[in-house]
Formats: structure tokens, C-alpha cells, sequence
């Protein structure tokens, strides 16, 4: 009999366990097939709701979550499809949630998606015409239809958290990006992957002060030395592992049948602290090969989870300076934010007072200037002439200070007055993606996020309470290469009153 992950989600008694599978780059043979033994067994298991299925990994091209999760699907498991907005634009992801919807798999995990990896020949070009805000908001009015047209059962939607950021800027960009996710529709939370209780227990104490309604799982990694390594080198966006933690997973791994066992322990030990905490459920990865790894964990879990409270001391590293939004579980101590230095001065505070200042007195509609600005934009459109104004005065100020890429359709006022398109890899207007690391972009390393950068101008500029306040669209594409500014004024981008 098929189990209703959504259901079980969301009753209050229950907790939830889950399993991540991961396909590779083949549609048949050895890896596959485990993959769906695994799924089989857990049926068979009776203990988890649903497996997830990974959508291209690391963006490098692997096995279809959609085919794979329909064939686990047929034998009786729910599954939980990931649903990334890099490979697709708005169209080509709308046709695919109504493939899903048709095969009736209607659990989705929006998310932004990594950076674009290599395929045939090379890197694959990258789109995110969406972000996971604006993915969240289509599948949500999707639903409406489906059940308009006749289908009973609506997409159960959910989104992803990562809470394991260093600095107060990361961790406030993450929490505020979550609550947008909910809001558009998210029904359910899954964490990334970090081994600092303190931040599991920040999220949960965040979350359940402003969406307790919602259920929230943690995940927990059968950790391997090769994982773990990743993990601490920040090759994998968003997870954490300590220095201390990778040493010891190193040495446990000497002897291979120690290492398996200490793996196990140190998942069920995490999975009933966060039981203890009130998530919901976990979110077991890592396990590739056997089911029989997953009843071992539950298994122990079954054992000591009274006693959760012991092994708290266990998951208490942190990264190098961290930031922690409420006191910690166990003591460490906390280093100040940086003060802004002569960078910060020249490359965020003095650009935002001036870019402020001019978006104040000319693309503000309550400006008693703006009827005049209106009849000018229109007259230039009456003679085709906003060409002129983008080229003689728009292109060389903007390209100057934004790098703009000419997207007509402005939301720079949204991110602390810098540019989505040209200063962020994956276009995120609604708030930065899971990979910074200590501030810095998770594509581009040696560059700051620009999320980071817009809290910190405004919090310079005393606006902090504006920070991700916005509800921004997605870019309108019929704008490209045309006047921003003409546009604005003409009503024609996403701040058309």
C-alpha cells in the first residue's frame, strides 16, 4: 500500500524519515539498480514515507529524477522529486511539472539548484529564469489549475534551507529567503547537510517563532572520508563539516568495518537530537549501495533517543567565526562581524548613497516630478526615440557602475542598488542561493555574494529593515536590450503600478 509522505508529513504525531537517492550517469546497470533495491527494500521496511531523487547533482547530466522516481513510484514508495531551476527556463519547467502531475508524482522539492556542471563537449550553458521563490509561486498556481481542470490531489510543494553560514549577513539572507519560500507556497522545509547543532537548533527555534504550521526535516549523511573531505572543503554549496570532524571520519575510516559502524552512530545520534529539537523528520543521505545502512540507523535511533541530550556535545564544532542569531547549545565563542574597511567605503556605501539618491528623485511614482518624467518617456516612445536615452545616458552610467546587461526590466532597487543579473551566476532576485561560504560567492570564489554586499549596505545606510522585504517577479524577457528607465515609467517592467 502506497504511503502518503504528504500525510505523514503533516501530522504532528509522526516523524518522518526519508531517504536521498542519487542517480549517476547511466540509465541502466549496477549503480541504478541498487538505487532502486534500495527503494524496494524501504518499501518493504515500513519505516520511510518517500525517497528523493536528486535532479543533476553538482549541475553535471545523470539519470532523469522524473523516470527513476515513476519506476519507485510503480512499486509503492512515495517520492519526492527535485525540482532545480538551472537546466530549464520558465516554460520548459511549467511543461515538466505538468509531466509530473500527469505520472501523478506530485511531491516537489524546489530549489534554485547548483551552478552549472559539464556535459557533452564542455560546461553547460546555465539559465535560472527562475529562482526558488519564483519556482515555489509557479508550481503554487499550477495547483489552482490542476484542481480547477478535475485533479484531485495538488503538487505538495516543499523547499530547501541552508543554515550552516558563518556571517550574521548570510545567516539573516537565509532565514528572510525562507520565509519568501513559504509564503509562495513551500509546505514543507529540508535542511542541508552541517554538523553544528547550534544551527540546526537556531533554525528550528527561527522557524517555529514565525512558521510553526510548517514541518521541517534535518538531513543526516552516512559520512565516508571522501564525503567529508568535500564537505570541508566547501566543494559541496551549503553543507559544513569541522576540521576536527573530517580528522576523526579520516582516521575511523581506517579500518573500513569501524569506519561503517562509527557512521551509523554518528547518523542516529544526529537524527534523535534533532527528533529531540522538534524537527519532523529526518533526511537521510549518503546511501548508495544497501538499505541495510538505513536500518541500522534506525535501528540505534530506536535505542538512545531518550537519551538525546547526551550527545549534543558531539555535533558542537563550528566554522572558523561564526554567527549565531540566539545563544548556543553548548559554549563557544563568537567573533564580532568585520567593520567595513576603504573597499567597502568605495565598491557599497558611496555607490548606494549616490544610486539611491538618483532613484529617489527619478524612478519614484510619488515623486511630484513623475507625471513629468511619464509625459517625457512617452514622448520619446511616440518619436522611437527611447533608443536614444538608453544609449547616451542609461548604457554608459549603468554599465559604468553595474556592469547592467541591458535586461529592461530594473531590479537593482530590490538587491541594495546592485545588479541580479551581471552580479549574481545564478540571477537570484529574491535572495541568495545555499552556496556562499564565509560571505563569498559559491561560483565565482573570490568574489562577494552580492546579497551579503546589499545587507551590508543597508545596513550602513540604517534601511536594514528593508532587507528582502520585496516580492520580486521574475525578469519580463519582452524588455531585453530596451530602456530600463523608459520602461519604468511607461509601466511595461515588474513595477507597473
Amino acid at each position: 500500500m502506497l504511503r502518503i509522505f504528504s500525510e505523514e508529513l503533516q501530522d504532528p504525531k509522526n516523524f518522518v524519515v526519508t531517504i536521498e537517492l542519487v542517480p549517476g550517469r547511466e540509465s541502466f546497470g549496477r549503480t541504478t539498480d541498487s538505487l532502486v533495491g534500495i527503494a524496494k527494500d524501504a518499501f518493504a521496511d515500513g519505516r520511510v514515507s518517500a525517497v528523493s531523487i536528486t535532479d543533476n547533482p553538482g549541475g553535471n547530466p545523470s539519470l532523469s529524477p522524473d523516470v527513476l522516481g515513476y519506476e519507485i513510484f510503480k512499486y509503492g514508495l512515495d517520492v519526492i522529486v527535485h525540482f532545480t531551476c538551472r537546466d530549464m527556463n520558465r516554460v520548459g519547467m511549467e511543461s515538466r511539472a505538468l509531466q509530473l502531475a500527469r505520472l501523478g508524482m506530485k511531491n516537489i522539492l524546489c530549489l534554485t539548484g547548483d551552478y552549472s556542471g559539464k556535459g557533452f563537449e564542455g560546461r553547460g550553458a546555465p539559465v535560472f529564469d527562475l529562482d526558488s521563490v519564483l519556482l515555489s509561486r509557479m508550481i503554487k498556481g499550477l495547483t489552482h489549475r490542476l484542481l480547477a481542470s478535475g485533479d484531485p490531489e495538488p503538487f505538495y510543494q516543499g523547499c530547501g534551507v541552508s543554515p550552516f553560514k558563518t556571517r550574521k549577513s548570510e545567516c539573516i539572507a537565509q532565514y528572510k529567503k525562507l520565509d519568501k519560500k513559504i509564503a509562495a507556497g513551500a509546505g514543507f522545509v529540508i535542511t542541508q547537510l552541517g554538523y553544528d547543532i547550534n544551527k540546526f537548533n537556531e533554525l528550528i527555534r527561527y522557524h517555529n517563532e514565525k512558521n510553526a504550521h510548517i514541518p521541517v526535516m534535518g538531513s543526516v549523511y552516512l559520512l565516508s572520508p571522501r564525503a567529508a573531505k568535500a564537505m570541508n572543503m566547501g566543494r559541496v554549496p551549503g553543507a559544513f563539516v569541522s576540521d576536527a570532524l573530517y580528522k576523526q571520519v579520516a582516521s575511523e575510516w581506517k579500518d573500513p568495518k569501524a569506519g561503517m559502524n562509527a557512521a551509523i552512530e554518528r547518523a542516529a545520534r544526529l537524527g534523535v537530537v534533532l527528533k529531540g529539537f522538534g524537527y519532523r523528520g529526518i533526511h537521510i543521505g549518503g546511501v548508495h549501495k544497501s538499505f541495510d545502512t538505513v536500518g541500522a540507523i534506525l535501528d540505534r535511533m530506536e535505542e538512545i533517543e531518550d537519551d538525546w541530550p547526551k550527545y549534543l556535545s558531539d555535533f558542537a564544532d563550528k566554522e572558523k567565526n561564526a554567527y549565531y542569531c540566539y545563544d548556543q547549545v553548548t559554549q563557544v565563542e563568537e567573533t564580532p562581524e568585520p567593520k567595513p574597511g576603504i573597499r567597502d567605503r568605495l565598491t557599497d556605501h558611496y555607490p548606494y548613497s549616490f544610486l539611491s539618491t538618483a532613484h529617489n528623485l527619478f524612478f519614484d511614482k510619488t515623486n511630484v516630478l513623475a507625471p513629468m518624467y511619464r509625459k517625457f518617456a512617452q514622448f520619446l516612445e511616440n518619436h522611437d526615440k527611447t533608443w536614444v536615452l538608453k544609449r547616451c545616458l542609461e548604457d554608459p552610467m549603468k554599465m559604468s557602475m553595474l556592469s547592467c546587461q541591458g535586461c529592461g526590466d530594473c531590479g537593482i532597487q530590490h538587491a541594495g542598488f546592485l545588479c541580479p543579473e551581471s552580479g549574481c551566476p545564478k540571477h537570484t532576485r529574491n535572495g541568495p542561493c545555499g552556496g556562499s561560504r564565509d560571505g563569498f560567492c559559491e561560483v565565482y570564489k573570490e568574489k562577494r555574494c552580492i546579497w551579503v554586499r546589499a545587507y551590508d549596505r543597508l545596513k550602513h545606510a540604517d534601511k536594514l529593515s528593508t532587507f528582502l522585504e520585496d516580492r520580486v517577479p521574475p525578469r519580463n524577457w519582452e524588455l531585453n536590450k530596451t530602456s530600463s528607465w523608459a520602461n519604468f515609467h511607461l509601466n511595461r517592467d515588474h513595477q507597473k503600478s
